[in-house]
């Protein structure tokens, strides 16, 4: 009625997965497919397709916030420099996790 055209509104989000989180979800990607997302929803949706005892290295229970456990890159850019948590991803684009390594 309006010439507008129905549109897939499905993102194709490459997620790669570095060090611990590549082991212990034994796998070094996943293609997740959403609809309109943030980092925050794309990390809430890996969460949710990973086993337990990867979802629990990759989000700190106390603060169920994934940054303390974790430097977020979206297509090469660590989130700081953008919009954090709230950066907004398109279709295509990469996220990749980096755990962040402990010592004492």
């Amino acid at each position: 009625m309006y010439g507008f055209e129905e549109q897939d509104l499905t993102l194709n989000v490459k997620v790669r997965l570095l060090g611990v989180f590549r082991g212990s979800a034994s796998k070094d990607q996943l293609l997740l497919k959403l609809e309109c997302a943030t980092v925050r929803e794309v990390i809430q949706a890996l969460a949710e397709a990973l086993p337990t005892e990867t979802r629990a290295r990759l989000i700190e229970s106390e603060l169920s916030d994934l940054r303390p456990n974790a430097i977020i890159l979206v297509n090469g850019r660590e989130i700081g420099v953008l919009k954090g948590l709230e950066t907004m991803i398109s279709d295509g684009d990469e996220v990749t996790l980096i755990p962040v390594v402990h010592g004492g």
